[in-house]
Formats: C-alpha cells, sequence, structure tokens
C-alpha cells in the first residue's frame, strides 16, 4: 500500500481542548470533518490512549475545536501533539480563554473556534470516534488556515504515533519526513 496517497487526503491541523473539574488539556487533531448542516455537527477521531479522549469518552461532553492558522510555530504543535498531558500542563505560557462551554480557546496562533457538544461515541480499535452537535462558532482573525498537507511537506512536521494517520515505518510505508 503506498500510504502517499493517504497523505493526500485532505485535513487540517488542530486542537482539542476540554475541560474537566479544574484539568485543562488538550491534543493536535488533523482527523475532523463536517458531517451534518443541520444541525451542524462534527466527527473526530482520538486515540484512546490520549487523555483528551479519556477526558471526553468518561468525564465532560463538550469540546472546543482551535482552528490553527498556516503558521502556527512548530513548538505550539509540539506541546500540544507530542507531549501528554499526564505530565505537564500543556496551558501554561498559552494564551487563552475560557468557552461559553468552559473548554479552553487557544488565542494565539487561532483564526477561529467551534464549540461542540458530544452526542454519539463509536469505538474504532484503537482510536474513538466522536460525532459532536457545534453549539458555537466564531472566528478571530483572518488567515489561512493549516493544512496537514502543509505542515507535513513545507514544516516537514512528523506524525505523532497516536495520530489517526500514522503508519510504522516498515517495508511498505515511506519513511517519516525529517525534523
Amino acid at each position: 500500500m503506498n500510504f502517499d496517497a493517504l497523505f493526500k487526503v485532505n485535513c487540517g491541523m488542530y486542537i482539542v481542548s476540554a475541560k474537566h473539574g479544574e484539568k485543562l488539556n488538550g491534543q493536535i487533531v488533523n482527523a475532523i470533518v463536517q458531517v451534518t448542516a443541520d444541525p451542524v455537527q462534527l466527527a473526530i477521531s482520538l486515540n484512546k490512549v490520549n487523555l483528551t479522549c479519556e477526558m471526553l469518552k468518561d468525564r465532560c461532553s463538550t469540546f472546543v475545536v482551535c482552528l490553527l492558522e498556516k503558521d502556527t510555530p512548530m513548538k505550539l504543535i509540539g506541546q500540544f501533539g507530542f507531549k501528554s498531558g499526564r505530565e505537564i500542563n500543556k496551558f501554561e505560557g498559552v494564551n487563552h480563554r475560557p468557552a461559553k462551554n468552559g473548554a479552553p480557546i487557544i488565542l494565539d496562533n487561532t483564526i477561529g473556534y467551534l464549540e461542540a457538544e458530544t452526542v454519539s461515541k463509536h469505538d474504532c480499535g484503537t482510536h474513538m470516534l466522536f460525532i459532536a452537535k457545534v453549539t458555537e462558532a466564531e472566528l478571530l482573525k483572518e488567515g489561512e488556515p493549516m493544512t496537514y498537507l502543509y505542515y507535513r511537506d513545507v514544516k516537514k512536521g512528523l506524525t505523532q504515533k497516536n495520530a489517526a494517520t500514522y503508519h510504522k515505518p516498515d517495508a511498505k510505508a515511506p519513511p517519516a519526513p525529517p525534523k
């Protein structure tokens, strides 16, 4: 199988954030798609081992999707994509405010956000698929959103092992791009 074909599937780069009690967490996600218009609903895929997935699966039903701008620094992507919220406070030093639903909205490097409430959960093996109704949507500034293709090809970003698009390097898969 040529995994390069899968990397051409159009998707963006987002941070999905949630709050349970006083705990804030978030993670980089590229597997999000709008699935209905009336009501507006999203499907998002999160790896079961990630804290954000655990929070949405077991503890809270609302979250925020931050739409990252094209020039988001790799430091922010690394903080939310390659570190665990079980080990660090991902929001330390990150400019954010609470959404109406309480989940954090990242203010820097975000062109807009969506607030959502989970309506169903589906076990997909390594990942959980959440279907969620969008309850609020706002643009914070003008700008071009970051795509996963831009992240991989221009920024030379790597794919975290828990990502929906991760493939183990082997003889059939292409090597990961250089850092």
